[in-house]
């Protein structure tokens, strides 16, 4: 499904796939979809990065789909959580398939 966000006023749609609570980017390919989790209440909920083997973009989002917070999470990472309160996360790979949306947020000279 494709999901409209909203990033310092400006929109980018992206393609992701809702996901399972638990297991997000764990044990999958660089290639992998995007991920979206919901949850029932906005809050803090920590994420980590263990047994994913590529670096990732974590958005954070808000029940309108605005951004409240970005970072880059690298393999391994233990624990990984906003400074806001949020009720979405979108988990996008490092790969080439999502090469705009990750310039488009975080930068060109950040893709790698």
């Amino acid at each position: 499904m494709k999901i409209k966000i909203i990033f310092q006023g400006k929109k980018i749609f992206i393609n992701v796939r809702k996901a399972n609570k638990i297991l997000g980017l764990m044990f999958k390919p660089k290639e992998s979809a995007n991920l979206l989790f919901e949850f029932d209440k906005k809050g803090y909920y920590a994420i980590h990065s263990f047994f994913v083997f590529f670096s990732f973009l974590v958005l954070w989002l808000d029940e309108k789909n605005n951004v409240v917070e970005k970072r880059i999470v690298k393999p391994f990472e233990f624990c990984v959580s906003p400074k806001k309160p949020f009720k979405k996360i979108i988990e996008i790979p490092f790969n080439n398939k999502n090469k705009k949306i990750i310039n488009f947020i975080v930068g060109k000279e950040r893709f790698k």
